[in-house]
């Protein structure tokens, strides 16, 4: 699946840019409001939406495949240990006990049962070992045909331990990581590790009013991005309030969340997010109650990046 899944190949960065993708293909302000406020379930339902999808067009071509091929090599795995019980019991002069000991051992690592589950063989005055390799090798065949047929596109999911779910291992393969999000933009920290040491950091910030950061004694949001700002005079209001004003170049002062973070001073920046803010404007305004207007009108070279430029962006940069 992961081979031939581009968005489940690599790591999370791979995927954040997949989710983008969608989300800008798609054009759903409430699934963009998800992911910016809630990443980490955003990610894991897109991780099941993808695995889920995978398994309806690939299948028939792929994972019936894939099963039947397992199916197949574990029914050749049980005749061979009921043959070799067999050999062992006629070499050692066993007995029946011995016998499904033995067999019950020799599928230990395929299939979860116990000598218990054939108690009633044991006390069926069974002395004929070839007679039970006999039994197996003839009633098998058909249970196994009967659990093939059980397995449908729409069923698969819902049969799997929930410990071996594909949508569950992926989870578990991409998303421990680190979670904490910008305090400006909630750009997501692209670190690899979950309680890192060190600050965290991302290579391109957001516009900050994606977050509904605004203007100081004003309702318009800002269309500033923490990596130019950083590198300005400009002041801040750390906790919405003017008790406390620090300069963007000296955030870190601010104390908290803002500590933690290493935000390089960078004019670089996306088409993605200044072409999401003129595409999503009056849905983020009316989000927010805020406007853009006044100190965060938004500048007109931002309205001439088309959807594609912005998707496109994402290759270039991430």
């Amino acid at each position: 699946m992961i081979s031939n899944c581009p968005s489940l190949r690599g790591n999370r960065s791979n995927l954040e840019k997949h989710i983008l993708k969608r989300l800008a293909e798609e054009e759903n302000f409430d699934k963009y409001i998800n992911y910016i406020k809630n990443p980490r379930d955003h990610f894991k339902s897109f991780i099941r939406d993808e695995v889920s999808q995978y398994i309806r067009d690939q299948f028939s071509d792929s994972v019936q495949l894939k099963m039947n091929q397992n199916i197949e090599l574990l029914q050749k795995k049980i005749m061979t240990a009921a043959h070799e019980s067999t050999q062992h019991v006629q070499e050692n002069r066993g007995n029946v006990d011995v016998w499904l000991k033995f067999f019950t051992l020799k599928l230990s690592d395929v299939l979860m049962f116990s000598v218990k589950d054939f108690s009633g063989v044991k006390h069926d005055d069974v002395d004929d070992f070839k007679l039970l390799e006999d039994v197996i090798r003839t009633e098998l065949p058909p249970v196994i045909s009967d659990i093939s047929r059980e397995f449908s596109t729409d069923s698969f999911n819902k049969k799997l331990d929930v410990n071996n779910r594909p949508d569950e291992i992926l989870t578990d393969h991409l998303c421990q990581c680190c979670w904490v999000q910008c305090p400006f933009c909630k750009a997501i920290c692209t670190n690899t590790l979950e309680n890192h040491d060190g600050d965290h950091s991302v290579p391109f910030h957001r516009v900050t009013g994606i977050n509904g950061k605004h203007y100081s004694g004003s309702t318009n949001l800002c269309i500033s991005i923490c990596t130019s700002r950083v590198a300005s005079d400009k002041l801040f209001n750390p906790h919405n309030s003017d008790d406390q004003r620090v300069l963007w170049r000296e955030y870190s002062r601010a104390g908290g969340v803002y500590a933690n973070w290493s935000i390089t001073p960078d004019l670089s920046e996306l088409f993605y997010w200044k072409w999401f803010v003129c595409r999503f404007q009056k849905d983020l305004e009316e989000y927010y109650e805020k406007t853009f207007q006044g100190r965060g009108s938004i500048p007109d070279r931002w309205r001439e990046i088309t959807q594609q430029e912005a998707i496109e962006s994402l290759d270039e940069y991430m």
